[in-house]
């Protein structure tokens, strides 16, 4: 298990590094919203400095809140293959606004990213699970902030995770 779940990690962490990169060229690509992407993608690296953090520190020692992360493998790396074809994509012939704020609102609805919120909403199961729940506090919901930040600027919201 050790292995495997190392692995699992390692994905968890790329998927968070590759929506900051996806929302770091939106941020370039809508000067408008730049300021709502650079946080949202801090956010993110944010995320991933965590995971890394625990693969370090609480994995040797077999106390990383297994919770905390997704153990769908394939989920995560078909996830980072879609992402970081649309960083390619994205980066000749960018998205409409409209679309990059869609694009967003479902990465954040997919499997990682709601089972990441999950665990960050739960009550602690062990001083672990209350170390990363501290540390990540500020930076939940990108959801219902991107929703949010829609429905404010007047952007429509095409999702089926409605």
């Amino acid at each position: 298990m050790g292995d495997d779940f190392a692995y699992l990690l390692e994905e968890s962490l790329q998927l968070e590094l590759n929506i900051a990169d996806l929302y770091l060229l939106f941020e370039k690509l809508f000067p408008e919203d730049a300021k709502f992407w650079w946080q949202l993608s801090l956010e993110e690296k944010n995320h991933g400095a965590l995971i890394r953090s625990g693969k370090e520190m609480f994995l040797p020692i077999g106390q990383f809140p297994h919770d905390f992360i997704k153990d769908r493998l394939q989920i995560l790396i078909d996830t980072n293959s879609e992402i970081n074809s649309l960083i390619r994509k994205y980066q000749d012939n960018g998205p409409s606004r409209e679309e990059a704020f869609n694009i967003a609102f479902d990465i954040e609805n997919s499997v990682g990213e709601l089972h990441y919120q999950v665990f960050m909403d739960r009550e602690a199961g062990s001083k672990i699970d209350d170390i990363f729940q501290q540390l990540n506090k500020n930076d939940k919901d990108h959801a219902d902030r991107i929703k949010f930040y829609m429905q404010a600027n007047n952007i429509s919201l095409q999702s089926e995770n409605l």
